[in-house]
């Protein structure tokens, strides 16, 4: 025993020690992350700061929307545009576009600079060849004329250069009048940069991916000219709201810290598991094995020499658990003369009393005297039995209803014949309930209150029962003599629904509405006759 406490606060140790490296390697994930995060963000954070100065210049030197004073007007952007372009990093194209609802003549500028030899005046795409309401095409201009507000779009590939970017556009109006978009579109080298330089252990990186997944760069796969439908998904990513991921790429576990960036993308740092756990693995394993074989020595040991000691003290817990559960039965073997015999002897006895006890006990307690259904208690215990077994078959196909029945005149009776007529309308209508519903068990849980619980055949024939309890009634209470010979009973029914119903009392609680219900209309249909 003291080997295998040891050996165990050995084992808790090194659970300890690769824990703690765990999270060590866990903050530098994400240390690097932030650090990634800050500088791409200040990198976008300037191309949002240049192209709103631009949109905040164009809206103020805007002085009319004929053709004349814009075609000025665009002069004077060009100018400002250029000298902003070339002092922002990795811009690839800037544009400012007229819509052609505002003119068909002016239609803008777009420069492009592709080689990084300078910007060149790029042919301008013609927009009136779009549906402009459609924003799946030409997102550069019709998502921010749709939005109205400043906005990043995601990457795409550039429908006349053919080159994977992203862009950042904002809506131009003058007077409440929406009359163009300017924007700046960035390539992912410049990006690419940045985040090649993050490096985690022999073979961590970095790679960026947009919210739903699809790799935008990885320094592993060139995703620079792909179509849009066959770039690779990070599923594990766009599926996970954890800041940690763990997941399989070619075979390697992998565990990668994540941040979202002020352009809507995805910055992700990643390295191998086996890396960020070290030496720390083989230790553990190594550990693992050792205390394994010296617990199954000792404990194989101290069990060979405890086993005579044992075995009748695990007959009698055992026989203590049935007993607890009901069955007082179990058979008991050992019968030494000594301490643990005399002790076996008084069990077996105590257990066949406890039995002879317990079912004459039960007769007394759940069985109702005056009707011989089962009462209240018994009621209660089965439904919490019930509710027991829908907790534990949640998800399977469970079928049964509560019925609630109210004796209507048993007050009336009560009053006028007195409590031993009272007594006998009860009878009569216990006894019609359980003729009709003779497969299922029937409880008194009130003064005049009744339940069954309908199962099997009677849940399935469960019209059918009260159809017929119907006319048994009306055929009790038109051939008695006398009114507490009659049968009014008011009844409701409702089957479990597993999709609404939480608990049993949710059941219990749409019988007794049923019931009510049933109570009011058999009520109305005496007034009107």
């Amino acid at each position: 025993m003291i080997v295998a406490i040891v050996t165990s606060m050995a084992l808790l140790s090194v659970v300890f020690i690769v824990r703690t490296e765990q999270q060590k390697s866990n903050q530098l994930l994400l240390l690097l992350c932030e650090t990634g995060e800050k500088n791409l963000d200040y990198y976008f954070d300037s191309v949002q700061k240049s192209v709103r100065n631009i949109a905040t210049f164009v809206e103020a030197d805007l002085d009319g929307l004929d053709d004349n004073r814009l075609a000025r007007h665009m002069e004077r952007v060009e100018k400002e545009f250029e000298e902003m372009a070339s002092k922002t990093n990795g811009v690839l194209t800037y544009y400012y576009r007229i819509d052609p609802e505002i003119s068909d003549k002016v239609k803008g500028f777009w420069y492009t600079d592709l080689k990084g030899e300078g910007f060149t005046v790029h042919e301008v795409t013609d927009i009136t060849l779009y549906d402009t309401s459609d924003t799946s095409n030409l997102v550069w201009f019709t998502v921010p004329k749709y939005e109205g507000v400043p906005v990043w779009l995601p990457p795409y590939i550039t429908d006349n250069l053919g080159v994977r970017v992203i862009s950042y556009n904002v809506p131009i109006y003058w007077r409440g009048t929406f009359v163009g978009v300017v924007g700046i579109e960035i390539d992912y080298s410049t990006m690419a940069e940045q985040v090649e330089s993050i490096r985690l252990y022999s073979n961590g990186y970095a790679f960026l991916s947009d919210e739903k997944g699809n790799l935008f760069y990885h320094p592993r796969i060139d995703v620079s000219r792909l179509p849009k439908e066959e770039l690779p998904v990070f599923s594990e990513g766009a599926a996970s709201k954890n800041t940690f991921i763990r997941y399989n790429y070619e075979g390697v576990d992998k565990i990668s810290a994540w941040l979202p960036l002020s352009n809507g993308m995805h910055l992700n740092v990643t390295a191998p598991i086996s890396e960020t756990q070290g030496d720390w693995q083989r230790l553990f394993m190594e550990i693992m094995v050792l205390a394994f074989i010296v617990l199954t020595v000792s404990s194989t040991f101290i069990m060979f020499y405890t086993k005579r000691i044992t075995k009748p003290l695990v007959e009698l817990t055992e026989a203590a658990n049935q007993v607890d559960r009901g069955n007082y039965d179990y058979p008991l073997t050992y019968d030494c003369d000594d301490e643990l015999g005399r002790l076996t002897s008084t069990f077996k006895r105590l257990s066949g009393h406890m039995k002879d006890h317990i079912s004459e006990l039960n007769k007394r307690v759940y069985v109702d005297s005056l009707t011989s259904v089962r009462n209240k208690g018994a009621y209660t215990t089965y439904i919490e039995e019930l509710q027991l077994r829908l907790n534990d078959e949640e998800g399977q196909e469970t079928e049964f209803a509560i019925g609630v029945f109210d004796c209507d005149n048993l007050k009336y009776i009560n009053d006028k014949y007195g409590h031993e007529k009272g007594d006998i309308y009860l009878q009569t209508a216990s006894r019609l309930i359980c003729h009709v519903f003779s497969h299922s068990p029937v409880f008194r849980i009130g003064g005049d209150e009744f339940s069954v619980v309908l199962q099997k055949d009677d849940f399935r024939n469960r019209d059918d029962l009260v159809q017929w309890f119907q006319t048994a009634m009306v055929e009790i209470s038109a051939s008695a003599k006398n009114e507490w010979e009659q049968v009014h009973v008011s009844l409701g029914i409702a089957a479990y629904d597993p999709q609404t119903d939480r608990s049993m009392n949710d059941i219990i609680r749409r019988a007794d509405e049923c019931m009510y219900e049933n109570k009011r209309i058999r009520k109305q249909g005496k007034r009107s006759r």
